[in-house]
């Protein structure tokens, strides 16, 4: 296949690299367009009033371009910048989860979503923080393995596959489940400040250094089985047989 990488944390993040490694190391073409800086929580943002300015970047084994954009404008030139059909968008490895509300701010999601209304396969990718290298190069090829799966299966428009993990080691990892996403909302607020020139302004803030609380999990969604330690898999969009012919097709990755 020939696979594009992308992500919302940077060209120069260690999760992308892990991601284009996997996907040479089993055979596969790649081309990387990714941000040339941080830009996560950006959702399906697009860039309308200014230039996108593209870098070539060295990159053993791929043909890779830095975006002055953001990862959905990353999504939109790369078939500019290349004049073979590109057969599968992966976007991540992104750092913290995407599970349950996050789908809905995530640039690394919406990167994948930008794909998938055109009609390409994709899939983003993330694992929760604390992750080491071990951790992320055997998500990545769990992802890239996701992807061969689907090879060639027409998803319905408009749907990704959302594959999530926690940062435990991979031999403690338990079976990937297929499953629905967590309606589970943040519970994070801001704090009122004030500038010494009497500006009034807010700083989002989080109740401890945990991460940003969040209500209740359901049984059997993401958030639920990434707690228990599984690899989880959501498909986003006009897909809900969380139990049909698609999870069949995936479900013994990390057995």
């Amino acid at each position: 296949m020939h696979i594009l990488i992308t992500n919302d944390d940077g060209i120069q993040s260690i999760g992308l690299k892990a991601l284009a490694d996997a996907a040479l190391k089993r055979g596969h073409r790649v081309t990387i367009s990714a941000p040339s800086s941080q830009c996560s929580a950006n959702s399906q943002h697009i860039t309308l009033t200014a230039p996108l300015l593209v870098h070539p970047t060295p990159w053993e084994g791929a043909k890779a371009y830095a975006v002055d954009g953001t990862p959905t404008d990353a999504v939109r030139v790369a078939p500019f910048m290349t004049e073979d059909p590109l057969d599968f968008y992966i976007s991540g490895i992104n750092r913290g989860e995407n599970a349950g509300s996050a789908v809905y701010y995530s640039g690394t999601v919406g990167a994948a979503r930008e794909a998938a209304m055109c009609y390409i396969p994709s899939m983003a990718v993330s694992i929760m923080p604390g992750a080491d290298d071990d951790m992320r190069r055997n998500l990545a090829d769990i992802a890239v393995r996701v992807a061969e799966h689907f090879q060639g299966v027409a998803l319905p428009r408009f749907t990704l596959i959302n594959l999530n993990a926690p940062a435990i080691p991979p031999a403690e990892l338990k079976p990937l489940k297929v499953c629905p996403l967590s309606r589970a909302y943040y519970l994070d607020g801001y704090e009122k400040r004030v500038s010494p020139l009497g500006q009034m302004y807010f700083w989002l803030k989080a109740n401890d250094t945990s991460g940003v609380p969040m209500e209740p999990c359901e049984e059997g969604s993401d958030y639920d089985y990434l707690r228990k330690g599984h690899v989880t898999c959501t498909f986003l969009g006009d897909f809900t047989d969380y139990n049909g012919s698609f999870a069949a097709r995936i479900a013994d990755l990390t057995q």
